[in-house]
């Protein structure tokens, strides 16, 4: 799994965001030098995630939904891109041909641990703490 260039993105929309105001798009991607079109469509995916709200009209912009204390970078990935699969056979549907009535796969069983110790670290700070520090 590697972290998008939108996931990069997006942690340092929120950065730009850490004061707490209301920024426009232009200003956020000024400040974090990030190119206006994946700006919006990054901000548009944090909307619908929870964790930015936008303003509409001439004072409008964009401001934290949620206090950073309470979001992690999985909170943000997801956001993002969706689902964070080391490999897609750790995806809850996927049925591996080598899982047999006795026996499951020992590749499955081990890439399974190394998701599970990639979702907790992801979920281990908040940005507030990452950001501080």
């Amino acid at each position: 799994m590697l972290i998008t260039v939108e996931s990069d993105y997006a942690v340092r929309i929120l950065r730009a965001l850490v004061d707490g105001g209301r920024k426009t798009v232009e200003a956020i991607c000024a400040a974090e030098l990030i190119p206006r079109p994946y700006g919006y469509k990054i901000l548009k995916k944090l909307e619908k995630g929870g964790i930015v709200r936008s303003f509409r009209g001439i004072n409008g912009g964009y401001a934290l939904e949620r206090g950073l204390e309470t979001v992690t970078l999985y909170d943000v990935f997801t956001a993002v891109d969706g689902d964070i699969l080391l490999t897609g056979c750790v995806d809850t549907s996927y049925l591996c041909p080598r899982n047999t009535a006795g026996r499951r796969c020992a590749v499955h069983a081990e890439f399974g641990r190394l998701q599970s110790l990639l979702t907790g670290a992801l979920r281990e700070k908040s940005l507030a703490e990452i950001l501080a520090g």
